[in-house]
């Protein structure tokens, strides 16, 4: 099996399965706005791991190396979604400045992602 698939499957399957967490599980336990963040969180997990999911078909059918944008991706959904996962849960404010760090893997991942339209 292809490596970015089966990363990708991982990321849709947890992202989906954190998102009915935060839908059933949390929604009486958190208040507005730390649900409105769990849902931000699951918003980019789901979206970034459909992303991968697209780019590691490109590369099994296309034979195109996509390791930068899916390395990129994958840092970006476990730093920013993570982050602000843990965020909500425990509470840790020193979390808060890893979400940037992720946002700018999901923007490096969207701009590495450029490179792969190029013609070889």
């Amino acid at each position: 099996m292809n490596r970015w698939i089966l990363v990708a499957s991982i990321f849709g399957a947890t992202g989906v399965i954190l998102g009915a967490f935060g839908a059933h599980a949390l929604e009486t336990r958190l208040a507005a706005d730390q649900l409105a963040s769990w849902q931000t969180a699951v918003q980019y997990h789901l979206i970034h791991s459909a992303t991968l999911a697209a780019l590691a078909l490109l590369a099994v059918h296309r034979g195109r190396r996509i390791q930068l944008p899916a390395w990129l991706f994958s840092l970006g959904i476990a730093l920013f979604s993570g982050s602000i996962y843990l965020l909500v849960l425990t509470g840790q404010h020193w979390l808060g400045p890893v979400t940037p760090l992720g946002g700018l893997c999901l923007i490096a991942g969207w701009i590495s992602l450029a490179t792969l339209g190029r013609t070889e």
